[in-house]
């Protein structure tokens, strides 16, 4: 009724809503409530709260913090003053999916069985797909990695997921070890049960090999490189990140392979410094 008196006259509005005129008269000049009064004081605080959390914090944090000062309130009635302000906090990037497997395809053996050592190079390759969050929008890397040496022998990087990025991490790969009967090893991703993938395997002389998709072991060796290659590919396409130390490298890995001069010496990191968990024993007890 106040927002509309300067097009309808008050005793109007309060004949089709139903409202006395004086009932809405005495709300005018009614002084607020004792829990409208007490909501205006927690606002504040919760501003002050959001503010120097740099405009990260939540509810739950938010009212954690209350909580450690000593103010007894509940985290709904958080939630509630923060919705009817706008005030959001930070939350975490929604997950990409980058691999969808392709039901209807025909799955390829495991030749792998979660048993991730090699005795010579190009014995056993793994592939896996990622993504890397850059100012543009994301950029979705292929990478082919040697399980003996730990190193990557093949990559793609483009801005889609079609089979063409996997395509070409193999082409690479192919090109640059010329490998003779090496399991490739990859999750049942629709890009790699396509077609086009299957007949490159056939004609440059690659076994194809598909782990359950429902594990989160199927291709660990390809994963651990991940977060190198993300962060290096990430400032190189211009994103901000925070300060980390350089990872050392090596001209040669321990099968004798020269680093591809292509790839900048920071975008690799040739053996990273751990083993599958799935290679490992278990421990025996005492």
């Amino acid at each position: 009724m106040s927002a509309n008196q300067a097009v309808f006259s008050i005793a109007t509005m309060a004949r089709v809503l139903g409202v006395s005129t004086a009932g809405y008269y005495a709300w005018r000049s009614r002084l607020p409530s004792a829990r409208a009064t007490a909501d205006g004081e927690l606002l504040k605080q919760v501003r002050t709260i959001h503010a120097v959390s740099r405009g990260t914090y939540g509810a739950p944090r938010v009212h954690a913090e209350l909580r450690a000062e000593g103010r007894a309130v509940g985290k709904k009635r958080i939630a509630r003053l923060m919705r009817t302000a706008g005030i959001v906090g930070v939350s975490r990037r929604r997950g990409i999916v980058t691999t969808q497997r392709d039901r209807d395809a025909r799955p390829a053996p495991d030749l792998v069985d979660r048993n991730f050592i090699a005795d010579r190079p190009n014995q056993l390759w793994v592939a896996d797909i990622t993504y890397i969050p850059t100012a543009a929008g994301f950029l979705y890397l292929a990478v082919v990695l040697d399980a003996f040496s730990r190193r990557v022998v093949g990559w793609a990087m483009e801005t889609h997921l079609r089979t063409e990025l996997v395509l070409a991490a193999l082409e690479m790969a192919i090109g640059q070890r010329k490998p003779s009967d090496v399991i490739h090893h990859s999750d049942q991703g629709s890009q790699y049960t396509a077609l086009a993938f299957g007949g490159r395997c056939r004609e440059a002389g690659v076994r194809p090999s598909w782990g359950l998709s429902v594990t989160p072991t199927t291709t660990p060796c390809a994963r651990a490189s991940s977060p190198h290659w993300n962060a290096s590919c990430w400032h190189a396409a211009g994103s901000p990140r925070r300060p980390r130390p350089e990872w050392r490298s090596s001209a040669t890995s321990r099968d004798g392979t020269i680093r591809l001069a292509a790839i900048p010496a920071s975008a690799i990191y040739p053996r990273l410094p751990m083993r599958c968990r799935c290679s490992r024993k278990p421990k025996q007890p005492k």
